[in-house]
């Protein structure tokens, strides 16, 4: 479900405004897009079971000061638009202490999990929008690839693309750039 702003004159606080008066059923997550407000339903128990053992895997090798946060909006104010990563790894003081987005630049890493109906939006529009953000990684873990289960892992964004990506069929171990201290186990991302 959606609601278009297209060709909105909304400014960034604007957007926050209507961020933060929001209501959303439980589960459900509100994305601000360049199309509109885009509502995402809980996602299904694959969708789960893996955001779990990469929840896991990043507990452990996140930077010290760092949390694992699953449903933190994170702002991107250069393009008007707010996202909800499946997961991503911010440092705590930069957190909001209201509902208010996280600003991109405080997001060491983005991940997203594609599902059947958003896979798309995943690959193309999210990752235009996290380089656009200047987050520095970004994780995609897409069992819907139509080449085969596939986690692939963006970084080095500049002038709104990542300049490096490492595609790697499920299965394999990938390894996550600086800070982490981190390989992913990929065998049971299906």
């Amino acid at each position: 479900m959606s609601v278009a702003f297209a060709d909105s004159a909304l400014s960034w606080d604007d957007l926050l405004a209507t961020w933060r008066r929001l209501e959303i059923p439980e589960g459900w997550r509100p994305e601000v897009t360049l199309e509109g407000i885009h509502m995402t339903p809980p996602p299904g128990g694959t969708h789960n079971l893996i955001a779990d053992q990469v929840h896991d895997a990043l507990t452990r090798g996140r930077p010290a000061g760092c949390g694992v946060f699953q449903t933190l909006g994170v702002g991107i104010s250069g393009i008007g638009a707010i996202y909800v990563p499946d997961l991503c790894v911010v440092p705590r003081s930069a957190v909001p202490r209201t509902s208010d987005p996280v600003v991109a630049e405080d997001v060491l890493l983005a991940v997203e999990i594609t599902s059947r109906g958003n896979a798309e939006h995943d690959r193309k529009r999210k990752k235009w929008a996290y380089a656009h953000g200047g987050i520095p990684q970004y994780l995609l873990i897409d069992p819907f690839d139509e080449e085969g289960a596939a986690v692939s892992l963006f970084s080095e964004p500049a002038g709104g693309s990542y300049r490096r990506a490492c595609r790697l069929a499920v299965g394999e171990r990938i390894k996550l750039g600086e800070p982490f201290d981190i390989e992913l186990d990929t065998d049971r991302f299906e």
